[in-house]
């Protein structure tokens, strides 16, 4: 079954990658008659006991990937590693602007097939474990702004760790002195007054 909001996402897209996304589209269907049609994050997905596969158009190219690439098989190295956002591209195909850029239909249905066993048999890929961040230091002319106000520096030592780095990269990352004691200045003002870095965007 088809999703009709797919068939919008492809008419809307650039002239280049409807070809690509159809093509796309017609193999997932000829290696997963069952699969069910859905649009995730925007893009069109496709589950088969769970997620199985998307494709996105962008302005210069289109995306294909799988959503458990590290356990599938791949002797010919099709498929590019995924990283937070896929592989280069956004994707394991990398960055496709033709349909010529897809490989043999018959390599993608087996990693379709081999997508769906894996979600069959309940196998997840393994979350690698979080890399412990270094903490950011107090900018020394933070340090010192907030020494010379105590109810500025009574409440930057209640906030968390995650809080005051946020103002901490905000500081140091000021390309010139104007900016970083603009900043300073905001910081210790809005810090005095129990404020995140990011107050403005809380929702009232």
């Amino acid at each position: 079954m088809t999703d009709a909001r797919i068939d919008k996402y492809i008419e809307k897209a650039q002239p280049f990658s409807q070809p690509i996304m159809i093509k796309l589209r017609e193999i997932i269907h000829k290696g997963c008659p069952e699969v069910v049609e859905t649009l995730k994050w925007g893009m069109p997905s496709f589950d088969y006991k769970g997620p199985l596969c998307s494709f996105a158009a962008f302005k210069n190219h289109c995306s294909f990937g799988f959503w458990k690439t590290s356990l599938l098989k791949d002797p010919a190295k099709y498929l590019q590693p995924h990283s937070a956002a896929g592989g280069s591209g956004m994707g394991n195909l990398g960055k496709m602007t033709s349909v010529k850029d897809l490989p043999p239909a018959k390599v993608l249905i087996d990693f379709i097939h081999q997508s769906m066993k894996l979600n069959v048999d309940g196998i997840t890929v393994e979350k690698k474990p979080a890399v412990a961040q270094k903490p950011i230091p107090v900018p020394p002319e933070l340090k010192k702004a907030l020494n010379k106000n105590n109810k500025a520096k009574f409440y930057f030592e209640k906030f968390s760790p995650s809080q005051q780095k946020e103002y901490n990269v905000w500081i140091a990352d000021a390309k010139t002195d104007v900016t970083r004691d603009k900043r300073i200045a905001d910081a210790v003002e809005w810090i005095s007054e129990g404020k995140i870095r990011n107050w403005k965007y809380l929702k009232k």
